[in-house]
């Protein structure tokens, strides 16, 4: 970067979009299937200003000297707060308490059978911090005592076992980064439903360091029948009995294992505290949580989340079963929907990649919707099935761009446009919308949500 091009800035989108009143109405109309108006509702919102020091966030004096060099801080003269004096969990600055998961409405009827999406447009690097971690729930939530719950092996093994967390904790560990995504995470995009920011259309994804105990471990410590056995039945110990059907070849790979620990510490309880299945590059809903039982067998199990739900419907009124595999994906976080540009001038382009087959190879970046791509910066680690941060430098002159990512795994598979995805898929699908994301960045700074076909 030139020393004489000065550096833009951007004004945050705001967290949170609609009252009470709002999700009501939003709730209403979605039960009559008026997608425009959720579209015009989101947009109303989005349009709400910020507060002024917000938007401005303390700028330098055009003229003069900085005050906030020239007087010293109080937090310079003054003795600070003492070392966790309750001894309480550490949580975030007050000036970042923002930054929180957020709700859709319209997306659920109730709570406990809902989502809450992380921040990605305020997250930096590849790991996604515990308390901002997006969650799923089928039937809410729950803190279960760890010295009661239980996890059985059966179906086709030799001596069907129990086994406690303890037990569990005590043999040979790993710990590895991979990245969660719902399979109907960007759903409303396939209805051009042109949700505000990057949260509501990308932030059913997560990023973390897991720890626990390689699945076919345990597997061969029951005797399991690896030859004959081709599936797996993974069950939770939620109201939901959330259940679902796991490929034997994978758990062979050694990828599936099940995990205690998240970030550093013991899984939350929204995670599936005490245990949770790990299933690496395929969609969250398999990586059940509260699990208290893995049934080896060897067929499929068709279980209600799988042959009802969880399902992509094909342009032919055939249905794909078992498409659990998160394909090649990226979006561009900054600048991304319900941001500003403040100025003309340089900005870093970032964003997350990510594929459920492997590592991502390479992102490209447009800022002219799709007519022309940079290859963008690969920030490491660089890891198989985990995010993968980019970073494009890029000087906006003040006119309307439209910026795009598209990303291209060690498969090479290339990220589609929407009009490829919709060849394939047709228009009525739910799932696993990987199609490149849009952002149109108006003259007045101003950043939409656009579909580009």
């Amino acid at each position: 970067m030139q020393d004489d091009l000065s550096s833009g800035r951007v004004r945050k989108a705001p967290e949170s979009f609609l009252n009470r009143d709002g999700i009501k109405a939003v709730l209403t109309e979605a039960k009559n299937g008026r997608r425009d108006f959720i579209r015009s509702a989101f947009a109303a919102a989005a349009g709400v200003a910020m507060p002024a020091a917000m938007a401005q966030g303390n700028p330098v004096p055009t003229e003069g000297g900085d005050p906030n060099i020239l007087n010293l801080p109080e937090h310079s003269k003054a003795l600070g707060q003492g070392v966790s004096p309750d001894g309480s969990y550490g949580k975030p600055s007050k000036f970042e308490a923002n930054v929180q998961r957020r709700q859709s409405p319209g997306l659920t009827q109730t709570t406990q059978a809902s989502v809450s999406f992380a921040p990605l447009q305020s997250l930096f690097g590849i790991v996604t911090p515990s308390g901002l971690h997006f969650e799923r729930h089928h039937q809410g939530w729950w803190d279960i005592d760890p010295s009661k719950h239980r996890f059985m092996i059966n179906g086709m093994v030799k001596a069907p076992k129990v086994f406690t967390l303890d037990e569990i904790m005590r043999l040979p560990s790993v710990s590895r980064f991979h990245f969660i995504e719902c399979g109907a995470n960007t759903a409303v995009e396939w209805g051009n439903v042109a949700v505000p920011t990057v949260q509501y259309t990308h932030g059913m994804i997560s990023c973390s360091e897991f720890t626990g105990v390689p699945l076919i471990t345990l597997l061969e410590l029951a005797g399991a029948d690896l030859k004959n056995g081709k599936f797996v039945l993974a069950e939770g110990a939620d109201g939901s009995s959330m259940t679902r059907t796991i490929p034997m070849s994978l758990i062979k790979s050694g990828e599936v294992f099940v995990a205690y620990g998240q970030n550093g510490e013991m899984l939350r309880p929204e995670q599936g505290y005490p245990l949770r299945l790990i299933v690496p590059g395929v969609q969250g809903v398999s990586w059940v949580k509260y699990l208290r039982r893995i049934e080896v067998g060897d067929m499929p199990y068709a279980t209600k989340d799988e042959a009802i739900h969880y399902i992509d419907l094909q342009p032919d009124g055939l249905q794909r079963q078992y498409t659990s595999i998160q394909e090649c994906k990226s979006v561009v976080t900054t600048p991304s929907g319900g941001q500003v540009l403040l100025d003309k001038g340089f900005y870093n382009i970032t964003g997350l990649a990510w594929s459920g087959r492997g590592k991502v190879k390479k992102v490209d970046v447009s800022v002219d919707g799709g007519r022309n791509w940079r290859t963008a910066r690969l920030e490491t680690p660089v890891l198989s099935k985990a995010l993968t941060r980019f970073n494009l430098d890029w000087v906006w002159d003040g006119k309307p761009a439209i910026i795009q990512s598209r990303a291209t795994d060690d498969t090479g598979f290339v990220q589609p446009n929407y009009k490829q995805l919709r060849a394939v898929r047709g228009t009525r699908s739910i799932y696993h919308n990987n199609a490149i994301q849009s952002w149109l960045v108006q003259e007045n700074g101003e950043v939409k949500n656009v579909q580009v076909s």
